[in-house]
């Protein structure tokens, strides 16, 4: 063994083998497999089923909005959570998609968010106590949200007050990932100037998104990250139709005008928030969940546990 003069660290001059370790670890966690929980907010309409479906290639989820003119309207948000498991090259993916029909869509909406809020933090509170119980599991399932994919109406305007306060809300307990809706229904010049109008309205309210800003990133995360805030709000199209556009297959819609391809950057930035969520953040939103929300909401827990074993000993005393 001798000494690198620049770093100072030892070189080993002959082969031990634990530089294998990373191999060891891709192993384990590919035996166990990976948990990512999704969240959907917006009204109905705007396609939130239908966009899952298209960034995972498959029909998970059904939508839940009104097709028929006797259907009954929603009079409170509700929680649906659906789970799939999806294998890709021989990883797994136990894939929670978490909907919020009802969110928006009455005529009073005042503390519609509520139910969206308390759901979030009872997933933090449940993966508390099991962390908290003597005999806990060796493994704890998670049902934290790692990401919230927000869906604003293609207005061509600005966001609505509803969706200001519920951003807010949000992006203290969750990574919040906004997301135009249906931008077909607007042209270039239109979502180009809507898009800078959302993003000077969030940075007048101080409104947070994912990615956040670390210190432990370096050059080429903060590249990615700077790409990432650049494009965001995302402007999307969802499709689950195949279309046949020059002899190749696409998943796209189809109008009288012509055929919107939902993987052509040209038409809209679905796949940049695929590759976003899918290839190049998906362990970060996991990770980022664990460090900064759940952190924020477990020290509080655990702050105000020994604040009230203090006042109940005094009162004892």
């Amino acid at each position: 063994m001798s000494l690198d003069a620049e770093h100072s660290q030892p070189i080993l001059q002959s082969y031990v083998g634990f530089d294998s370790i990373t191999s060891q670890i891709e192993k384990k966690l590919l035996k166990r497999g990976f948990q990512f929980n999704v969240m959907v907010v917006g009204q109905s309409g705007l396609g939130k089923s239908t966009l899952i479906n298209t960034i995972f290639a498959s029909h998970l989820i059904d939508s839940k909005g009104r097709t028929q003119p006797d259907a009954l309207t929603r009079q409170t948000v509700e929680i649906h959570s659906f789970t799939e498991t999806v294998i890709e090259n021989g990883v797994k993916l136990r894939l929670n998609i978490v909907d919020t029909p009802g969110y928006g869509d009455q005529v009073n909406n005042e503390n519609c968010w509520e139910p969206i809020i308390k759901y979030i933090k009872d997933q933090h509170s449940s993966f508390l106590r099991k962390e908290l119980t003597a005999m806990r599991d060796r493994f704890i399932q998670d049902t934290r949200i790692h990401c919230c994919l927000f869906f604003i109406s293609p207005t061509g305007h600005s966001l609505k007050p509803i969706d200001i306060v519920v951003l807010k809300k949000l992006t203290e307990v969750v990574n919040v990932v906004p997301v135009i809706a249906k931008s077909d229904s607007l042209t270039i010049e239109e979502r180009i100037a809507f898009k800078q109008r959302i993003k000077d309205e969030m940075a007048f309210h101080n409104i947070q998104l994912y990615p956040y800003e670390s210190d432990e990133d370096d050059v080429q995360d903060q590249a990615l990250n700077e790409t990432i805030q650049n494009l965001i709000p995302f402007a999307v199209v969802g499709s689950e139709k195949t279309i046949v556009v020059d002899g190749k297959t696409v998943r796209g819609r189809q109008n009288r005008w012509g055929v919107i391809n939902v993987e052509n950057e040209n038409h809209c930035e679905f796949i940049h928030l695929r590759n976003f969520l899918t290839r190049t953040h998906l362990q970060d939103l996991i990770e980022t969940t664990a460090m900064i929300h759940y952190e924020s909401f477990r020290s509080k827990q655990l702050l105000a546990l020994k604040e009230s074993g203090q006042q109940q000993q005094q009162q004892q005393h």
